[in-house]
């Protein structure tokens, strides 16, 4: 574990060495944890739950996902089912892995379902916090915990087969059995977390909605799209407006930064861009302070969250977002990416056939033990200089 204090703030991580490979048999050695749903989440946690040696089924209704399931693995009958009611019986630990608007729809066959004693587990403090909207009650007699990933479950899973692991976050709502707080440190641990940080369900949720529609996605692609029209309004090439808005960033700066920190990145780059962005950067934290404000109080408030429920509850709700998402693969700066992107060295033919040999390599390497997967070591990279 390791304690630092910023801003006047305490705050204690939990590190995969804290959990080795014994007391990770020793917590989870007896559960059976059932992964309601096989979204990217739930497929990333549920193989590297199986890869760590936890007992796991698997509960998804017949469709894609189901045959996605079968195909890695998960035998119908036996580790997969098509009847959550049926998983939720034979589980000490139900990872309730659904959207929001799916916790909200299947809540009373969890309920129903849920034996005395099990852990209630969640990656997002949606359904907990705004349980007035969802209608999310646990019964008294079950823990309730949280692991919340900082990464979709692509990442979880593709960390975890690099021998890495994915920073994370984890709370306890109910200890009904005593246990729920190492119960969720081992379980943050085996679905491939490398670290852990202690937070509370609605400190969890405030922030990821916060920042899903900030900085992690919403804002980000705002801003790409108004720097991308603008500059091919005043006359540069649509691959030149991708390369500076998007290519550049995604490929060569982000990566830097999330190595280094920014403050890195200002100390290595041009003295023009130097100059510039810490100018400049003012004037975007000023403009947008005002909508972040109006962001966490529409998030605080519950407005957004209704909001969002509301509409993923809606019968054509999959139809009219198949119509938004055509819309934004049929944008200008997406179409350019496209070609962009499939110009890369790795992405031609021979890049291709190297990088198929790293991926079976890495995936061999991935499926063997918790202990090898703790011992992996990564060789330190050499810092680059930036571009800029």
């Amino acid at each position: 574990m390791k304690t630092f204090t910023i801003g006047g703030v305490e705050e204690t991580v939990i590190e995969r060495t804290d959990v080795p490979p014994s007391e990770l048999k020793k917590v989870l050695s007896k559960e059976t944890v059932a992964v309601i749903g096989y979204g990217t989440q739930g497929r990333g946690q549920a193989l590297n739950l199986r890869d760590n040696g936890v007992r796991t089924i698997v509960a998804v209704r017949p469709g894609k996902s189901f045959e996605l399931a079968k195909s890695d693995g998960w035998v119908p009958g036996k580790t997969l089912f098509s009847d959550i009611a049926e998983a939720v019986r034979k589980a000490t630990v139900v990872e309730y892995l659904l959207s929001d608007a799916g916790q909200k729809a299947n809540w009373a066959t969890i309920r129903a379902n849920l034996q005395e004693g099990a852990a209630l587990y969640f990656s997002h403090g949606f359904s907990i916090v705004f349980r007035d909207q969802t209608g999310v009650v646990p019964p008294a007699n079950v823990d309730v915990i949280l692991v919340a990933p900082k990464g979709s479950g692509t990442t979880v899973r593709r960390l975890f087969l690099e021998g890495r692991g994915i920073n994370a976050s984890f709370a306890v709502e109910q200890d009904y059995t005593g246990r729920a707080r190492e119960r969720a440190v081992a379980l943050g641990i085996a679905i491939g977390a490398g670290y852990l940080f202690e937070t509370s369900f609605r400190n969890e949720v405030l922030s990821d909605l916060t920042g899903e529609r900030g900085v992690l996605m919403g804002a980000i692609y705002g801003l790409m799209r108004a720097q991308y029209q603008i500059l091919r309004k005043m006359g540069h090439t649509p691959s030149e407006a991708f390369n500076e808005t998007v290519e550049e960033a995604t490929q060569s700066l982000y990566p830097l930064i999330g190595e280094n920190g920014m403050d890195w990145m200002y100390a290595n780059c041009s003295t023009t861009a130097q100059r510039g962005a810490l100018d400049w950067c003012k004037k975007f934290e000023e403009a947008a302070i005002p909508v972040f404000d109006e962001l966490y109080e529409e998030v605080r408030s519950g407005r957004e969250t209704a909001r969002v429920l509301e509409a993923n509850s809606r019968p054509d709700y999959h139809q009219q977002l198949q119509k938004e998402l055509a819309e934004v693969r049929g944008d200008e700066i997406w179409q350019i990416g496209a070609i962009v992107r499939n110009l890369r060295p790795e992405r031609l033919p021979s890049g291709k056939k190297a990088a198929a040999k790293a991926t079976a390599k890495s995936s061999r390497n991935g499926k063997a033990s918790h202990r090898k997967v703790v011992k992996a070591k990564l060789k330190p990279k050499k810092k680059a200089k930036a571009r800029r």
